[in-house]
């Protein structure tokens, strides 16, 4: 049951892995449930298409309650005719806890792969899901402490992007030391925050540091098209600003190329981190967001980056708020740019939070790899399946 693109993704991986272990030991497994296309092209009998979920975000419930009760009633129907060896749950955590409800009834045992963000919202969900899974598959390393006075049985597997970044890595591409890639994010609310300090900070490098080139990457031309109108203003103030190409879908590209970025928090900093690319990392929320945010998240290890949370320690520099200015900037690029003195430091740390999130050798399983093995130990423990 994944209800998002990534839990689409590494839903998809999942089905494959655990085929193979059926396979492995002569057991045909089938694998149905919620999902998006590429858990469609892995073989998984979809009930939903999660992409009809993409109307019923959390601000729209209301709007789409119905829309949102016929798919949950369709999935309930075919979880009671099938009755499955499992369920197993990937992250999307309001939708999922109620149909794991549904499962527990009917005693089929739940399996949770990939845990919601409790660390973060507080622990009040941790009691729920104790009750409610027999196994929790977690991704980051630091999750089993999370779980560990609640009696769930919680197992850490490692972390799909680490997979996902090292088999798309080409070993044809160098680092260009001059280059520094810009990494606004994909919502428009990030962009029109974010975008006109990181060329305010590309300006002010350029002043100082003239060798240097900028590359703008996007994941959509939507995307692009809303970075170029506010650099065409942007430039109308500064005709000296550099010429920057905005590239679209690129991104994995320039984590590899990039000498150095700046990058708008999230899981491209995850993925920047594996792929060994130095940031300074930003964000920026209208100020209703972060005071309601300041009365219901609780910063994890002081920090809202996930590399840094990962290592427990600043991986990155990061700056919120009205500390996302230039003047802020340009001084933490410049200690990670090629040459700078925090540099070596910086590449030191994302090996770091590489070995934490599960790189322990070329001769590795894959996240997916480990969670299959890890949900066929659990069946067969409860006895759900042949050994």
């Amino acid at each position: 049951m994944a209800g998002e693109a990534s839990g689409d993704i590494y839903g998809a991986a999942l089905a494959k892995d655990l085929v193979q272990c059926g396979s492995k030991c002569g057991v045909p497994v089938e694998v149905g449930g919620m999902g998006g296309p590429a858990m469609a092209a892995a073989g998984v009998n979809r009930t939903v298409d999660s992409t009809e979920l993409g109307v019923v975000g959390f601000l729209e419930i209301v709007k789409h309650i119905f829309t949102f009760i016929g798919i949950f009633l369709r999935l309930k129907r075919q979880l009671v005719k099938e009755r499955p060896d499992a369920l197993i749950l990937i992250d999307y955590p309001t939708f999922n806890m109620m149909f794991a409800k549904q499962a527990r009834k009917l005693g089929i045992p739940v399996i949770w792969y990939v845990s919601p963000h409790v660390w973060v919202w507080g622990k009040r969900r941790i009691p729920k899901l104790a009750k409610l899974c027999c196994k929790m598959m977690v991704i980051f390393p630091f999750e089993p402490e999370v779980y560990a006075s609640s009696g769930l049985d919680t197992e850490f597997v490692g972390h799909p992007l680490l997979d996902m970044v090292d088999a798309r890595r080409d070993p044809s591409i160098e680092r260009q030391n001059d280059l520094v890639a810009l990494l606004p994010g994909s919502r428009a609310m990030e962009i029109d925050r974010l975008l006109e300090p990181m060329l305010g900070t590309a300006l002010a490098l350029h002043r100082k540091h003239p060798h240097l080139k900028f590359v703008i990457t996007t994941p959509r031309e939507k995307v692009a098209l809303r970075c170029r109108k506010i650099m065409d203003k942007f430039r109308k103030k500064h005709s000296d600003l550099p010429e920057i190409p905005i590239e679209t879908g690129k991104t994995a590209y320039y984590q590899q190329a990039a000498g150095t970025g700046l990058a708008a928090s999230g899981t491209v900093t995850v993925e920047s981190a594996i792929a060994g690319l130095p940031l300074t990392v930003i964000y920026k929320v209208n100020w209703l967001s972060l005071l309601i945010a300041a009365l219901l998240v609780k910063l994890f290890r002081n920090s809202f980056v996930m590399p840094n949370i990962i290592a427990n320690k600043r991986v990155y520099d990061e700056f919120l708020q009205h500390k996302v200015t230039p003047k802020n900037l340009v001084p933490s690029l410049e200690k990670i740019l090629p040459g700078g003195p925090e540099r070596d430091r910086v590449i030191n740390d994302m090996q770091l939070v590489r070995t934490l999130l599960g790189d322990d050798g070329a001769a590795r399983k894959s996240a997916s790899e480990k969670a299959a093995a890890v949900v066929w130990k659990t069946l067969d423990d409860i006895k759900q399946i042949g050994s």
